[in-house]
């Protein structure tokens, strides 16, 4: 699949909005992914995760690692097509965390997935939870970011998209006065 066809399938469900978005991280964007419009649908969700597998599948993955709330559907659709285990991490104390009983095991191969990675701050703060040695991929639907991150292990997003964000402080939406929505997880 295609980045071009990913947007297009991301568009076609209504994941892809214009207006003013406070994103998860804080930053201001005109330009919002509403992942879930994707993820309600098992189909769709299984087949993005399906893609983010095949990118992995020759690596051997044991576990599939997502960040509570987004990724955890998409999670679990990369490790059902990988016949891998599917666990998350939750925040506790406003630090992921692997709770409800959740291992990763010695030795066994971690891919992290993440859903939308705008400034990867989720990404970095999920990948300590695998031993160096055992993180062996990161798997996205869509990076939004500016680039240039170093991952720990290779990173494979199914889409790219060239979004801008700004700091709340130099959003050109807020200084005409636009009223903003919130819609991610970390604003809940």
């Amino acid at each position: 699949m295609t980045s071009e066809e990913v947007i297009e399938l991301l568009t076609e469900v209504g994941a892809i909005s214009m207006g003013h978005f406070v994103l998860s991280s804080g930053r201001h964007s005109d330009f919002y992914v509403e992942k879930f419009r994707a993820l309600e649908r098992p189909d769709v969700a299984m087949h993005l995760g399906a893609v983010i597998a095949e990118r992995f599948r020759d690596d051997k993955i044991d576990v599939v690692l997502a960040p509570a709330v987004g990724a955890i559907v998409l999670g679990f659709a990369t490790a059902h097509s990988l016949g891998a285990r599917s666990i998350f991490a939750e925040r506790e104390g406003g630090v992921l965390t692997l709770r409800r009983g959740f291992v990763i095991y010695s030795d066994e191969k971690v891919l992290v997935v993440e859903d939308i990675i705008t400034t990867g701050r989720s990404l970095r703060e999920i990948l300590p939870l695998a031993a160096p040695g055992d993180l062996t991929g990161i798997g996205a639907i869509v990076d939004r970011s500016i680039g240039g991150e170093e991952w720990p292990a290779r990173f494979e997003a199914l889409a790219t998209l060239d979004a801008v964000s700004w700091p709340s402080d130099e959003c050109p939406l807020c200084a005409q006065g636009i009223p903003t929505d919130a819609p991610g997880s970390r604003h809940l």
